[in-house]
C-alpha cells in the first residue's frame, strides 16, 4: 500500500479511505465535538495524505499512525485559526448577538453530555498532553504508533500520557466534590427548619370559607 501510494495509485487512496475513514471521523468528532468539522477533518486528512504521499516512508507496520498524525496536525492548526478569529471578532464593534446552532446539532448525539464533559476536562490539559491522550485512549494507538504520529520519542508519549491521566483524575475528583457540595446545599435548602415550619403552617392553615353574600 505504501509503494502504491508513493507511486500515485488513486485506487490505493480509495482503499485507504475505506479502511480508515470511520476511525478518523470518530477521532475527529471526539476531539472537536462538531460532526461537520469532523467530516471536514476527514476530507482534509486524505487530501493532505495524497499531496504528501511522496514523503511517506517506504517502510512501516501500518498507515493508521500516519493518517492520525495528519489529522491531529490539521486540528491543531484549526484551533489556532479559531483563536485568531475569536480575537479578531472581539475587536469588532458590537452588532448584536448571532445565534449559535452548534449545540442544537450536537444534542442529537447519544453521548452529548459525556462528550461535553470530556471537552471541559481535556481543555484544561496542555495541548501536547491532550494530543497524546486522545491518540492513545480515543484512537487506540499504542505508544510506538502515537510516537510515530506525533514525531516524538516513545518515552515522551509515556510521560505525557501519565501526566494527562494524573491531571484528569484530579479534575474528575474536584468536579465530583463540587457536585456533591451542590447536592448537599440543595438538600439543606429543601429541609431547612424555616422552610419546614412554613410548609407545616401552610398544611394546617384552614381554607378560607366561601362567601355567600
Amino acid at each position: 500500500m505504501r509503494e502504491r501510494l508513493r507511486g500515485g495509485d488513486r485506487e490505493a487512496l480509495g482503499e485507504l479511505y475505506d479502511a480508515h475513514a470511520q476511525l478518523l471521523y470518530r477521532y475527529a468528532l471526539r476531539v472537536t465535538g462538531d460532526w461537520a468539522e469532523a467530516e471536514d477533518i476527514v476530507s482534509a486528512t486524505f487530501l493532505e495524505a495524497w499531496r504528501s504521499r511522496e514523503r511517506l516512508r517506504p517502510e512501516g507496520d501500518g498507515l493508521r499512525p500516519w493518517l492520525l498524525g495528519i489529522a491531529t496536525n490539521l486540528m491543531r492548526q484549526g484551533a489556532r485559526a479559531r483563536r485568531r478569529r475569536d480575537l479578531a471578532l472581539a475587536r469588532l464593534p458590537e452588532r448584536g448577538s448571532v445565534p449559535d446552532f452548534a449545540d442544537e446539532v450536537v444534542t442529537h448525539l447519544a453521548d452529548t453530555e459525556q462528550l461535553r464533559a470530556a471537552h471541559v476536562a481535556l481543555g484544561r490539559l496542555r495541548r501536547r498532553d491532550r494530543e497524546v491522550f486522545t491518540l492513545v485512549v480515543w484512537a487506540g494507538l499504542d505508544y510506538a504508533a502515537a510516537a510515530e504520529a506525533l514525531g516524538v520519542p516513545v518515552g515522551t508519549v509515556r510521560s505525557r500520557l501519565s501526566r494527562a491521566r494524573t491531571r484528569l483524575r484530579a479534575f474528575a475528583a474536584a468536579e465530583s466534590a463540587r457536585t456533591a457540595r451542590e447536592a448537599r446545599s440543595a438538600r439543606d435548602r429543601n429541609t431547612s427548619p424555616h422552610r419546614s415550619a412554613a410548609g407545616r403552617a401552610r398544611a394546617v392553615r384552614p381554607e378560607p370559607k366561601e362567601s355567600h353574600g
